[in-house]
Formats: structure tokens, C-alpha cells, sequence
């Protein structure tokens, strides 16, 4: 039995039956989850594929190709345009995704979910349609110090443009959100509250529900960035309580190329359109437009059907495993192997938050992450290194780039293992 496969050994100790037991059933049911994903079944340089880039894309199971792939075999059609049946087959399946989105979030109607390209464009969206009608000279947009560029971006953009100005919450040094200066930049004039749930570098899972409760007292609309989020941590919106939650099909096992933006129904249909074009419109005339009613007034042309069919079924597939299940075995990963990668020489974790999900950043001194990246993907082990799209945050921690594994639920703690070794042999390499 190798080292990780059922964690027996941990702290020197040998673990109850019980829990034994309970390791070998997720082991068992892991393995079963690994074979629903083609790609997991490849090899590189000989070896077989581990694959910690998670949070730069999640594996596809074979429903999510199948899907796809049964859209354009069998019902390749436009939507909501034609009377003819590959037309009414198509609207009816990507309508369906919309449905499966409202009850895996939550939201209370289905016009409250707009299809996107992904979360970029979700906050793009708000930034244009929401922020730019409203904000003015000296206002204020509070965002934190671990956001993705995806949400800085798009505000310092409208900010350009109207005036307005960005606050950020800091970062301590173990990762979390500092919430006192959250609240003492929390003023009449804060306009919107943008934070992320989860961070894609430091898998730190933020109080957004606390964040919510002090915004609102105010009456400040918050919007959460779920990208990291939605595989992998319940996000219940009505629950939450937030104006605006974001994410993207291909972080939740679906499609690249189509994303969610959720939004209270009352502010969606005070905002006014993002896009102008075909769908998005009730009547064209030279004259003037009159716009469409929720959801389409914001889905201008046409849409990403077979990616939506294949996020639906992206969908199906993680209702049917279990969020539970899923969060159960990620932080068990977590656990594994933070306690494994810390013990490391010269090798320094960022972001030791209480409250993560399955992320571990590090550094390692005197050796560049990059030449460790290249080094464990000659091992055909795929990690992400660089600055991941977060560079106030490396500035913050003082570091140009970071070397990132990221978990999923096909993930095991044999996996860990090789990567661990891969680790050590790459600091002797280097040294």
C-alpha cells in the first residue's frame, strides 16, 4: 500500500477501523469518479497524468463531451428564432441548463440567470450596465487585496470613466481578509462591495456572508466572484444574500467559453443592456429599440448553445455525486497534503487561512517556480506557476510567482505522493 492511499500512517499513528473503513470507501469511490474522465486515463513521458491545475480548469467527465457532442450530432439548431423542431429541441435543452443553474445555486427565478462567456465577462457586465449608470466623481467601490484581475480590471476601467475611486481590504499574512478595515471602508459613499468567495491563489474561502450583513446595513449591493468557488463550496445566493454571484462553466467540469452572472431580479431589470444585437430586442425601428425582458435583455446573438447543453450536464453530474462528497474528500486532500509540502525544507506555503479550499501556493528558496513547474511536468505532474493572475497579491507577499496545486474531486493522496517526491527531488536538483 503506498504512503497517501488511505493515510494510515499519518503522525506516526495508526487510525481506528472506522476510519479505515471510511478511507477505503472514499478510495474506492474516487476511483470510480476518476473513470467518468478520459484524460485522467493518458500518460506523458511515460507516466501517468496527475493533474493539479484545477483552478485553472477543471477535467471534463465523458457527459460533459457526450453532450456536447449529441448537441451538434443530433440537434444543431439556433434558439428561441425558429418554429422548427432542431430549433425547439435546442431551446429547450439550453433552457433546461438554466433551470439546473437556478436550483444549484439557489437563485428564486430562472430570469435572474444570464449566460455569459465566463466570470470575466459577468463582471464586465455589472462594471458597464450596473457601475457606469450610477457611479459618479466620488464614489467608492470597495475590492480586496487577493482579487482576481478579473475583478480589478473592469473596475479601475469604470473608474476611468466616471470618476469614481477603489478601496481595498488588506490581506494578513496567513491569507485572510482583514475584516475590521473592511468595515472602516465601508462609508455612505461605498457604491459596490466586489470580492472574491474563494481565492485562486491562496484557496482562502472568504466570511462573504459577513461581508454581505455590514455592506447591506448600508444598502451597498455586493458582488461575489464564485470562479474558485462553485465546484467546490456550496453557494446558495439566496442564502448568501449577495446583489451579484459570477463563475465559470469550465472551472465546474463544463465547457470553456460560457460563465453565469446571477443578479437580483429587481436590479437586473434596472440595469440597462451590455450588449445591443439580435435576441436582446422586443422591436427594432429606426426611430428607436425596445429591449427584451429578463434573461435575454443581456444575451445579445447567438449564444454558446452547445457549451450551455454541455454546463447543464455538468451540472447533472456533480448533483448527482453530491456536493457533501466532494467537499468531504477535497479537504481531506487539503489536510494531506499541506502537512506533507510544509514539512519540505526551504519551502515556505502562502496563504495559511483557517477557512481554505484545495489550493496549496508555495515558493522555495533559491529556486525559481517556473524551473520547478518544468520540473514536475517532465514527472507528467501539471501544476500552475506565476503570478496566476493575481499580481498586487504577489506584491503583497513579496514574491514575483508562486508554484500552485489545486485539487479536484478525481484527485487522490497517491497523487500527493508522487508530487511531494517530484518536490523533493526537484530542491535537490536545483540545490
Amino acid at each position: 500500500m503506498k504512503m497517501g492511499e488511505f493515510n494510515m500512517n499519518k503522525q506516526g499513528g495508526t487510525s481506528d477501523a472506522s476510519t479505515v473503513e471510511s478511507e477505503i470507501k472514499t478510495h474506492l469511490l474516487v476511483q470510480h469518479w476518476r473513470k467518468d474522465f478520459p484524460i485522467l486515463h493518458t500518460s506523458l513521458y511515460g507516466k501517468p497524468l496527475v493533474y493539479f491545475d484545477n483552478a485553472a480548469t477543471t477535467q471534463k467527465p465523458s457527459i460533459v463531451i457526450e453532450a456536447e457532442n449529441h448537441y451538434y450530432r443530433h440537434i444543431n439548431a439556433n434558439v428561441h428564432r425558429g418554429i422548427h423542431t432542431l430549433s425547439q429541441q435546442a431551446t429547450e435543452a439550453f433552457e433546461a441548463t438554466r433551470n439546473k443553474i437556478r436550483q444549484f445555486i439557489n437563485a428564486r427565478y430562472e430570469h435572474e440567470i444570464i449566460f455569459v462567456r465566463g466570470t470575466t465577462e459577468a463582471i464586465n457586465l455589472v462594471a458597464q450596465s450596473f457601475g457606469r449608470s450610477r457611479f459618479k466623481a466620488g464614489d467608492e467601490i470597495i475590492i480586496s487585496a487577493m482579487e482576481h484581475h478579473s475583478n480589478i480590471v473592469p473596475w479601475q476601467i469604470l473608474c476611468q470613466q466616471t470618476g469614481a475611486a477603489l478601496r481595498i481590504v488588506p490581506v494578513s499574512d496567513d491569507g485572510e481578509l482583514d475584516i475590521n478595515a473592511y468595515q472602516a471602508l465601508l462609508k455612505p459613499k461605498t457604491k459596490l462591495v466586489a470580492i472574491t468567495h474563494v481565492s485562486n491563489t491562496l484557496g482562502s474561502i472568504n466570511p462573504v456572508k459577513t461581508i454581505i450583513k455590514h455592506a447591506h446595513e448600508l444598502h451597498v449591493p455586493v458582488l461575489l466572484d464564485g470562479a474558485q468557488a462553485i465546484a467546490h463550496i456550496p453557494a446558495d445566493v439566496q442564502d448568501l444574500d449577495c446583489d451579484f454571484y459570477a463563475f465559470s462553466s469550465h472551472k465546474l467540469y463544463g465547457p470553456t467559453g460560457i460563465g453565469v452572472l446571477y443578479g437580483k431580479a429587481e436590479l437586473l431589470d434596472e440595469m440597462p443592456p451590455y450588449q445591443g444585437g439580435g435576441d436582446m430586442i422586443s422591436s427594432v425601428s429606426f426611430e428607436g429599440t425596445t429591449y427584451n425582458k429578463l434573461p435575454y435583455k443581456f444575451e445579445a446573438g447567438t449564444p454558446n448553445i452547445a457549451g450551455a447543453v454541455g454546463l447543464g450536464a455538468a451540472v447533472d453530474y456533480l448533483t448527482a455525486i453530491g456536493l457533501d462528497a466532494i467537499v468531504k474528500h477535497e479537504q481531506s486532500l487539503l489536510s494531506y497534503a499541506t502537512e506533507l509540502i510544509a514539512n519540505i525544507p526551504e519551502l515556505r506555503i502562502i496563504g495559511n487561512a483557517t477557512q481554505k479550499t484545495g489550493i496549496i501556493s508555495w515558493v522555495m528558496a533559491g529556486v525559481h517556480p517556473h524551473d520547478i513547474g518544468t520540473f514536475l511536468d517532465r514527472q507528467a505532474i501539471a501544476v500552475r506557476t506565476g503570478h496566476h493572475c493575481t499580481m498586487p497579491l504577489m506584491e503583497r507577499f513579496g514574491v514575483p510567482a508562486t508554484v500552485r496545486a489545486s485539487f479536484a474531486l478525481y484527485n487522490t493522496k497517491n497523487e500527493v505522493d508522487k508530487l511531494v517526491s517530484a518536490i523533493y527531488q526537484a530542491r535537490e536538483l536545483f540545490k
